[in-house]
């Protein structure tokens, strides 16, 4: 286990915002930043980063967290794994202590693999320049390609010996274990026998986002051998090539920052381009595009361009993941190369200035590409070209922007010489037959649901008794307790410190308003973060002196998942103010500035939404009885409810109706 002291010089030297733009392109907004959320798809940033309160919100999908959260959850880290992580970026050592059996195998299974990934590629580099076979077949073939030396030590490029087991039988001498071996696929086993996956084989290592090696890819070079051209590492624990773009830890900085990413099919193809000049460039490693790749790559861009070898029959085999990419809100463009060159070749037989001419003076749009590619095969066919003008606009209806989809149906109208009116009503029709096949398995759900037997609890159902008899209005607060609850907690947790009035605390007052009024909260998740401050106040927690109000980070540390994201959630906002307004002489005041007013009014609300309750609670009472006298009091209690209400309504200058 790693001990508290390290934990806690870890935590101190985290930056959020530095952890975070490893992986995310943020920029700032106010005090705060903003980028695209990694955990889900979407187009315009909902994803907050507080550098101040150092944690994490998406206010898209509800994820959030601290630095080490963010880490665990992007990299698939256990917690140790994490801490471990963020230690090495900010160069703390870690000194573990003793841990128990179970703890130590789950905490380095992962560990190991990119262990012994790290030692295979290193193994596999010193084969490239220091072993003689390495350097006359592995070495000159690279060279051969006009791959530079600084080039290929960039992309940590080697070579796997000829030989059945020289590399395990070296892994194994070195305490690496059969069963590491076997998980990270370096290995196979036959007969009881392990022996090396690759072998007479120039290597590509493949890194994750962080830079750390997590498989490979192995080309063959000699043609009289039999067996794949390119052999590839297997899944694992750390590895699964449907989630990894080929050179993303390379690209994904020029990505983000020319705002525009080259999608290419291999690793040579990455690595040419790289040497020319062209360095936002990744590769799908030969597999067809899936949705996390293109979700890897839109947290950098949302622009990609991809590149297409002269083969046609290639071109149309690839444009379903070209549709995968419209689907998901991206910006797609298309560079067809010339008949018989593919990315690799080109930048072999051009200078880096007439690469980066033709990427950009080739670029066209994919709706455009796509029409003209298949136009040139239907020609004067009615049959074909109705198919054409069907698959066109199914690729439109993609698009989840309504002005793209117009833009390229404007398009395709004069490209295919058809009336735009035509082409939009066929749109329409296609998303009518999406939406009746979508609803008609939402309607097998139900039907399926239908014989299962379902319990519903008295709080699903409105009892019958809470319309009063009398026909009065049932009287319910204009906001609801839960929310105005959260409302009292966010101050808490944000100015829990802060002098409501001289000499009093926020935290001061809201504890002495639920205690004095014997109030509690709603959810129990509200209650354990009040009662952890108003314990911590008073000095019932082991550590703590009497009068200490913690802030967010210590409320972090709760070990509880629904409090942590409550907190997260109540100190985070989706809305700040732009610097701008202040460099105009434009100034706003926000709750910080006005705390006494807010908690006035959050405190009248609370209260007015209790009596609110009460006087419901008196009116069902009233119904139910059928006693004369006891009907009489509960109407003089009534009335004095209603007194009060109408005075804490006029603190709040609220009309009473």
């Amino acid at each position: 286990m790693i001990p508290h002291e390290t934990i806690q010089k870890i935590k101190d030297a985290i930056r959020i915002e530095e952890v975070i733009s490893d992986f995310v392109t943020l920029r700032r907004r106010g005090a705060d930043f903003i980028g695209l959320c990694p955990f889900h798809q979407e187009k315009t940033p909902s994803f907050h980063v507080s550098s101040t309160k150092g944690f994490f919100k998406c206010f898209g999908c509800g994820e959030g967290g601290d630095a080490i959260a963010f880490v665990m959850k992007h990299e698939g880290y256990q917690y140790g794994e994490a801490l471990k992580y963020l230690a090495q970026k900010y160069g703390i050592t870690v000194v573990e202590t003793e841990q128990t059996a179970e703890e130590i195998e789950k905490a380095q299974t992962r560990e190991t693999l990119f262990d012994v990934s790290k030692f295979a590629a290193d193994i596999f580099k010193n084969n490239l320049w220091k072993h003689d076979a390495g350097k006359a077949i592995g070495l000159s073939y690279f060279r051969e390609r006009g791959f530079s030396d600084g080039i290929i030590e960039k992309f940590g490029l080697g070579y796997s010996l000829d030989t059945w087991d020289v590399f395990t039988s070296l892994a194994l001498s070195r305490g690496y274990s059969e069963a590491a071996l076997l998980g990270s696929g370096l290995s196979l086993e036959k007969d009881g026998r392990i022996y090396d996956r690759f072998r007479g084989r120039v290597m590509f290592p493949i890194h994750n986002l962080s830079g750390w090696v997590i498989g490979f890819g192995g080309r063959q070079l000699s043609n009289e051998k039999t067996g794949a051209k390119y052999v590839n590492s297997p899944a694992s624990e750390i590895y699964d090539k449907s989630k990894v773009l080929y050179g993303i830890y390379f690209a994904k900085k020029t990505i983000a920052d020319l705002d525009l990413a080259y999608l290419v099919e291999g690793y040579t193809d990455v690595i040419s381009l790289h040497q020319a000049g062209v360095t936002n460039v990744v590769a799908s490693s030969g597999t067809s595009l899936t949705v996390e790749q293109i979700k890897l790559v839109s947290r950098f861009s949302k622009n990609i361009t991809v590149l297409y070898d002269g083969d046609a029959a290639g071109i149309k085999a690839s444009l379903r993941g070209i549709d995968m990419l419209l689907e998901k809100g991206m910006n797609v463009r298309v560079v067809p190369f010339p008949d018989g060159e593919d990315p690799d070749s080109f930048c072999r037989s051009h200078s880096s200035e007439e690469v980066h001419d033709f990427l950009q003076s080739n670029a066209v749009d994919f709706i455009r590409f796509k029409t003209s590619l298949l136009l040139k095969e239907v020609g004067a066919d009615p049959i074909k070209r109705a198919a054409l003008i069907q698959d066109i606009l199914e690729s439109i209806a993609l698009i989840p922007d309504e002005i793209h989809r117009m833009v390229y149906i404007q398009e395709c109208s004069r490209m295919l010489n058809m009336d735009e009116a035509n082409l939009i009503n066929k749109l329409n029709y296609i998303f009518r037959e999406k939406y009746k096949k979508s609803a008609a398995s939402a309607e097998r759900q139900i039907v399926d649901l239908a014989g299962k037997e379902t319990h519903i609890s008295d709080s699903d159902v409105l009892p019958t008794d809470s319309i009063p008899a009398d026909g009065t209005e049932n009287i319910q607060d204009e906001k609801n307790i839960s929310l105005i609850e959260k409302d009292i907690l966010r101050l808490l947790v944000n100015y829990g410190n802060k002098e409501i009035e001289k000499g009093v605390s926020v935290a001061e007052c809201v504890i002495k308003h639920f205690t004095e009024n014997e109030m509690s909260f709603s959810k129990a998740e509200y209650q354990k973060i009040f009662d952890y401050v108003k314990n911590a106040f008073n000095g019932n927690i082991d550590g703590i002196s009497s009068g200490h109000i913690p802030d967010v980070q210590e409320l972090l540390s709760i070990e509880d998942d629904d409090v942590k994201n409550l907190v997260i959630t109540l100190a985070s906002s989706q809305y700040s103010v732009s610097d701008n307004w202040a460099k105009k002489g434009v100034y706003f005041q926000n709750e910080e500035d006005r705390i006494l007013d807010f908690w006035h009014s959050y405190m009248y609300e609370q209260l007015l939404a209790y009596i609110n309750e009460q006087i419901e609670k008196n009116q069902h009472e009233i119904t139910a009885s059928h006693d004369v006298d006891e009907q009489f009091i509960l109407l003089s209690k009534r009335n004095g409810l209603n007194m009060i209400r109408k005075k804490l309504s006029a603190e709040l200058n609220r009309i009473v109706r």
